[in-house]
C-alpha cells in the first residue's frame, strides 16, 4: 500500500515528534472546525491505511501517527488532541495498552474522545473500556475501517461527546452477559472461585491452603459449598475434584496447567 502524500515537520514540539500536516495547513488555509487526530497502531499496514484515509479528509487535521503506547502517550501530552484512534494491543506489552490509555484519559484529559480499534470481538475489552461510561468512546472491529465514513463517523461522535459499539461488540457482549447468568459458577462466592481454580490446577487442599494463607480446616469447608454450589454428590466413580475442574475449565475458558 502506498504511503499517503503527506508532509511531516519536527518543529514546534516539546518532544520532537514528526506529525503529518494536513493539507489545508500545508497550503495555509485555516483549519476550521476540523478535529485534530492521533493514530496508534503498531501494524504497518493498517497505520498506513489509517492514515490515507484521515490524511485526506476535510473533517479531521491528522496531527501524529504513533506505533507503540510509549509513543502514544507522550503525543497526547504534546499536541492535546480531539480524538486518539488507537489498536487496544501494542508494545511494549502487547497486552491492552490502548485500553489503559482510554481509562486513563478519563481521569487526565476527559475532553478527549477515544476510538478503540480491535482485531477481534472481545467482551473484557469492551467491558474494560465502557465500565467508567460511555460518553466519548467507541469500539470498532478492524474490519469497519474500510467504510471510511463510519470510521469518521465514530471520530465526530466521540469528539462530541457520543459513543459508538461495534454491533459485533454488542452481540458478544449480550453472550456473555447470558451465559454468565445462566453459569454454573455464578453462586460461587469470589473466594469460591479462587479456590476452585487452585483445585483445577491440580492442588490438594493443603496445597491451596498455603498459597492462600488460609487454614487447611477453612479451605475443607470453603471446598464442601463449592461441591454443594455445584449440584456434586460424592460418588465412588468419579472425582469431585475432576468434576469441579472439567466446569470450571468449560466456563472460564482455561487450560488446565502441565
Amino acid at each position: 500500500m502506498d504511503a499517503p502524500n503527506a508532509s511531516f515537520t519536527a518543529a514546534s514540539s516539546p518532544g520532537g515528534e514528526a506529525r503529518p500536516e494536513s493539507s489545508a495547513a500545508a497550503a495555509g488555509e485555516p483549519a476550521g472546525a476540523r478535529l485534530k487526530v492521533v493514530i496508534a497502531e503498531d501494524s504497518y499496514l493498517i497505520r498506513e491505511f489509517l492514515t490515507y484515509l484521515l490524511s485526506r479528509s476535510d473533517e479531521v487535521e491528522l496531527a501524529a501517527v504513533c506505533s507503540n503506547a510509549k509513543e502514544l502517550e507522550q503525543t497526547i501530552d504534546n499536541w492535546h488532541p480531539d480524538v486518539v484512534v488507537t489498536d487496544i494491543r501494542m508494545p511494549p506489552s502487547r497486552s491492552d495498552e490502548g485500553i489503559r490509555i482510554a481509562v486513563r484519559l478519563r481521569e487526565t484529559d476527559p475532553d478527549v474522545g477515544v476510538v478503540v480499534l480491535s482485531q477481534y470481538a472481545e467482551p473484557a475489552y469492551a467491558i474494560e473500556l465502557l465500565e467508567q461510561g460511555t460518553g466519548g468512546r467507541a469500539y470498532l472491529l478492524k474490519e469497519r475501517i474500510h467504510d471510511e465514513q463510519q470510521l469518521l463517523d465514530a471520530i465526530q461522535t466521540v469528539a462530541h461527546g457520543g459513543s459508538v459499539i461495534d454491533p459485533a461488540i454488542v452481540d458478544v457482549l449480550i453472550a456473555a452477559r447470558s451465559q454468565a447468568a445462566n453459569s454454573r459458577l455464578a453462586e460461587l462466592t469470589p473466594r469460591e472461585r479462587e479456590l476452585l481454580a487452585e483445585i483445577a490446577t491440580g492442588k490438594s487442599n493443603g496445597a491451596i491452603a498455603e498459597s492462600l494463607f488460609l487454614t487447611k480446616r477453612a479451605v475443607e469447608k470453603h471446598v464442601n459449598a463449592i461441591f454443594s454450589k455445584l449440584n456434586l454428590p460424592e460418588t465412588a466413580d468419579v472425582s469431585r475434584r475432576v468434576k469441579a475442574t472439567l466446569i470450571y475449565l468449560s466456563e472460564e475458558g482455561a487450560e488446565p496447567e502441565v
